[in-house]
């Protein structure tokens, strides 16, 4: 496997942004972004419940994709889960290789999460998944949905499964009805 060429000095300019050695977590996601983490992190934590921007911090110095003082990282939490923006530059992009579904209880909940990313940027896609403006995917999966698909039923799941592959925006309504039959 090739991996981009990368220098010591930019392995360690990484490992300097790492969150400060008191954080108190293990693990987190790190998402490469050109230079809006903190746009995203704002927008992550308006959008979503217990979501919220927990730290921004700055360059210490010049490094390839910006300058000293710019925002290099910023940490912070979407549904519970701790994120790390990095304001990595242009080189990579996000794909539809890596999304994050996120079960709804209700059409009220799946129309409000669909339209705030779609309705500020982003993109619509196929199944209940969107694109958020940052490249990011989602996937606005209603709980109806996961109960459709695990029914011991193999009928009703083949209908509720059919029924998805013609949606963009995921239909509670038509789900359960193509379910019932």
């Amino acid at each position: 496997m090739r991996y981009p060429a990368v220098s010591r000095c930019h392995l360690q300019r990484r490992i300097e942004i790492m969150p400060n050695a008191s954080a108190t977590r293990n693990i987190a996601v790190c998402l490469w972004f050109d230079d809006n983490a903190e746009e995203a992190a704002n927008f992550y934590a308006s959008t979503f419940p217990d979501s919220h921007v927990d730290a921004v911090h700055r360059a210490p110095g010049d490094y390839p994709a910006g300058k000293q003082g710019n925002v290099l990282t910023v940490e912070f939490t979407v549904l519970g889960m701790p994120f790390l923006g990095l304001n990595g530059g242009p080189q990579f992009k996000f794909d539809e290789a890596v999304s994050f579904q996120v079960y709804t209880r209700d059409q009220a909940e799946t129309d409000h999460l669909w339209n705030a990313i779609v309705g500020n940027g982003g993109a619509e896609s196929e199944c209940g998944w969107c694109k958020d403006r940052f490249g990011l995917s989602w996937q606005i999966t209603p709980r109806a949905l996961m109960d459709a698909f695990t029914d011991p039923d193999r009928a009703a799941s083949k209908r509720a499964f059919d029924a998805m592959m013609t949606m963009q925006k995921i239909d509670i309504a038509k789900i359960e009805a193509a379910r019932r039959g």
